[in-house]
């Protein structure tokens, strides 16, 4: 079944997807890009880059999406391209998986350096993460769990730009065939987004806010408050401070642990011996 078919659209939808050397908005850098543009008489039309970020891809990342830095080397940088993808926005509403948190924030920054001007406003923004973390309280609610719980396969080219477009529009698509209640405009589905993009408090929705309390959205304290975590396990916020999480959980952490009277630095060996346990 096509989206067309079940959501009603008044001017083109673009879906997004982006692959970077990070999540943080004023460091890090596109390398892929893949847009796919559905029109309101069911035609779809792909346009996918890759670019020289500019700067070095970190291991830990590479290992995700599987792009190193010989793989950029001597590619367009992002303002070769900035323009044409400017005019292929122009007039459409966007859409994507993880899109308010994360696409739309990195693909803004990388318009302002090359001095362009790419306004949200104006726009419908439909982000199928957000129905599925409404919808659904499992514990692992990426786009891979999206497309095994909505349309019972796997997701075998996680990380490709192009593939996870398409598989966010076969979820955006299979989410309206499956709740019968979910608005079938985008104005509406745009509203309903915004509404609920709230109880998010970082790109990656590693904390979360429920009825006015940040709990943890990920790992063995999955839904546990962070001030909970703090007294039972403080050693457990701390090793977050000292891993790869971005800034907005590392202050909301730091945050708990001082109302909690706790220090913020793990005690020495105190790493090591815990960290298995922590990740199982």
């Amino acid at each position: 079944m096509a989206l067309t078919d079940v959501l009603t659209l008044h001017r083109p939808l673009a879906f997004l997807d982006l692959e970077t050397t990070g999540r943080d908005p004023a460091r890090d850098r596109i390398i892929d890009l893949a847009l796919v543009t559905v029109h309101p008489n069911g035609r779809n039309d792909e346009w996918v880059i890759r670019v020289d970020p500019g700067v070095p891809i970190p291991p830990d990342v590479s290992r995700v999406h599987g792009i190193v830095d010989q793989d950029v080397r001597g590619r367009p940088p992002f303002a070769a391209y900035a323009r044409t993808l400017a005019v292929l926005l122009a007039g459409c509403d966007l859409a994507g998986f993880n899109l308010l948190r994360f696409d739309l924030p990195l693909l803004e920054a990388e318009f302002q350096r090359c001095g362009l001007s790419f306004a949200r406003e104006g726009r419908a923004l439909v982000d199928a993460m957000v129905i599925f973390h409404q919808r659904e309280q499992l514990e692992r609610r990426n786009l891979s769990a999206a497309v095994r719980h909505y349309c019972g396969q796997a997701h075998l080219y996680a990380h490709s730009a192009l593939e996870d477009v398409r598989a966010t529009i076969a979820v955006l698509t299979a989410q309206l065939q499956r709740y019968p209640d979910l608005p079938r405009t985008v104005d509406q589905l745009h509203r309903l987004c915004q509404s609920r993009g709230t109880d998010y408090c970082d790109p990656e929705g590693k904390l979360r806010r429920r009825g006015g309390t940040i709990v943890l959205g990920f790992g063995k304290y999955f839904g546990v408050p962070l001030e909970e975590v703090a007294r039972q396990e403080p050693d457990y916020l701390r090793w977050i401070l000292s891993a790869s999480f971005s800034e907005p959980v590392k202050a909301e952490v730091r945050a708990a642990l001082a109302a909690t009277g706790e220090a913020t630095e793990l005690p020495p060996g105190g790493l090591f011996g815990k960290l298995t346990r922590w990740l199982r």
